[in-house]
């Protein structure tokens, strides 16, 4: 925890000295929508191959769950689930990646909101109990982390609106673009265009500090992450239902935001969320998980 903490705080001051066209910056969108910032971390995970995957998952949500849940610090606390067929719900860009590769193929994320920064200097007992754990049903586990500023939860539905279809969109950013353009383009004209669109359910966006293995390095278990196969942002969307959901990705709208998307990303993997576990809410550790 204390490497993660001196990570974030070096991300406060990081710049990009790469030049970028004037033409390719983002558009600052307005929305009435009310926002709320967070600092989190992603977890991304992939379960042992050497055992049935059902097996990796449920003692994920199992025993697994209750070490992280029992946190201290943590305001949120969700387990996202993703189904094992998951070719990638974006319509094709050209230039961009938008079908996800099998080898590289996301089993689930432990998405992690933090109460502030002295969070990461509490639960180092639980932490350790995680690093041990691990091993039994992850073969693979690589952190993301976003400041507050870059971490914001869109109130675009009431807190008990029912969602019954979710994705998770990762996105990769093209090389040569610059760092804080395509932060900006994520949080400044992506999201805010989203919200605004008044289909959307759940909205929260993070763009991610870089990537290091020292933030989450985890014995026994591959963080193996080349450059080219790193992400710099990603989306959480809810809808209404699954029928909801499959008519957005198909969507003219998105069709229309995919060309300005291709600017900015090699990649858009946009997986189907088969069931989100909230183990923590508000700060409190819930007796029984909830979806």
């Amino acid at each position: 925890m204390k490497i993660l903490l001196t990570a974030l705080i070096l991300g406060l001051f990081s710049t990009n000295s790469f030049a970028q066209n004037s033409t390719l910056k983002p558009i600052k969108v307005s929305t009435n929508i009310e926002t709320q910032k967070w600092l989190s971390t992603s977890i991304l995970l992939w379960v042992r191959t050497d055992k049935p995957r059902q097996a990796g998952m449920d003692r994920w949500k199992g025993p697994h769950s209750q070490i992280i849940a029992a946190t201290a610090g943590l305001q949120e606390y969700r387990q996202i689930h993703l189904t094992e067929n998951n070719p990638g719900l974006w319509q094709p860009i050209a230039g961009v990646e938008t079908n996800i590769p099998a080898d590289r193929k996301i089993d689930g994320i432990a998405d992690v909101t933090m109460k502030n920064f002295f969070s990461l200097l509490r639960g180092k007992k639980q932490t350790k109990m995680a690093y041990a754990d691990e091993i039994n049903l992850f073969k693979r586990t690589i952190l993301y982390a976003a400041m507050p500023k870059w971490s914001k939860w869109y109130k675009v539905a009431e807190p008990d609106t029912k969602i019954e279809g979710r994705s998770i969109v990762f996105f990769r950013k093209k090389e040569g673009v610059n760092d804080d353009d395509f932060k900006k383009f994520i949080a400044d004209e992506l999201a805010p265009t989203l919200a605004n669109t008044g289909v959307l359910k759940e909205l929260r966006s993070k763009e991610y500090m870089p990537w290091k293995e020292s933030q989450w390095n985890t014995p026994n278990v591959f963080h193996d992450n080349a450059t080219e196969v790193q992400f710099q942002a990603s989306l959480m969307l809810g809808f209404t239902d699954k029928n909801a959901m499959e008519q957005f990705f198909k969507s003219n709208n998105l069709k229309k935001l995919s060309e300005k998307l291709a600017i900015y990303c090699s990649a858009i993997h946009a997986y189907e969320i088969l069931e989100t576990l909230t183990f923590v809410e508000n700060g409190k550790k819930l007796a029984v998980a909830h979806k």
